[in-house]
């Protein structure tokens, strides 16, 4: 649909009062698009669920987007993945939910407090927009949703999540795969969840990698502390099948998706 085509859904969002979900996404929307959709989504609160994933979205369409998250009081879902956003996009973004990172540019008047559901995978945040994320749980506390797979976030960004965490109880689902965090970056998220005994978190997606026994020492104990958590990761099946007996769980690993293994 291309600049022409954001012009004239835009132009339709601003009377529409019926239509709830959107799916707008491989279209080739770009920086400039965003402006016309962003007016539009501002103004209408009756659309519930946007679907922008798979468009040409960079930077300013991040700052031009996260304004208009925090304005709007009924979008409940967005995907934004397949895109462009690199850590000032990112910060902007999660300026919208409540963060406050000193690489956003326009200051916000306040927070969406209604999103629940938020998948920006497939981006480039990397660890300065994964710090801005884990900001962004302090003001939002009904997400319960997130998905950042795929987002170059090493150790250093798995720290900033591991600390929004500790911050979140409403957050259900969490899949941070196909980043570089290496077992230390996954152990510093399990101990987030150790020390946050009110989360109601319910499946948590962490990388493919190799499971050490400090890491498989840790899935157990965050099994057996929340017993109804399907965590899933990579890696060793040996340290695994040696920990799954300790914790003495009633069936065998599940090989799911991308050689992930449920715990």
């Amino acid at each position: 649909l291309g600049i022409e085509g954001a012009k004239a859904f835009s132009a339709m969002l601003l009377e529409n009062t019926t239509v709830v979900s959107l799916q707008l996404s491989g279209n080739e929307f770009d920086d400039h698009a965003a402006k016309y959709l962003a007016d539009a989504i501002t103004a209408n609160s009756k659309v519930e669920i946007l679907d922008l994933s798979y468009n040409m979205f960079g930077d300013k369409a991040g700052e031009i987007l996260g304004t208009t998250i925090a304005e709007n009081t009924g979008l409940k879902e967005l995907k934004i993945s397949w895109n462009h956003f690199h850590s000032q996009g990112a910060a902007a973004l999660a300026k919208g939910l409540g963060g406050d990172f000193q690489l956003c540019i326009y200051v916000t008047p306040r927070a969406n407090i209604f999103l629940k559901v938020l998948d920006v995978s497939f981006n480039g945040f990397g660890n300065n927009g994964a710090a801005a994320l884990g900001e962004a749980p302090k003001a939002n506390n009904v997400l319960e949703e997130l998905n950042i797979s795929n987002n170059r976030i090493s150790v250093e960004g798995a720290l900033c999540i591991a600390a929004g965490l500790k911050e979140k109880k409403a957050l259900k689902r969490l899949n941070i795969t196909r980043n570089p965090m290496q077992s230390e970056g996954c152990c510093r998220v399990l101990k987030a969840l150790q020390a946050n005994s009110g989360t109601g978190i319910e499946i948590l997606d962490l990388p493919d990698i190799p499971v050490n026994k400090e890491l498989a020492e840790l899935c157990d104990a965050v099994k057996i502390l929340f017993p109804n958590l399907l965590l899933r990761c990579g890696g060793n099946m040996k340290l695994q099948r040696k920990s799954q007996s300790k914790a003495e769980l009633p069936t065998q690993p599940e090989l799911v998706g991308n050689s992930q293994n449920a715990v």
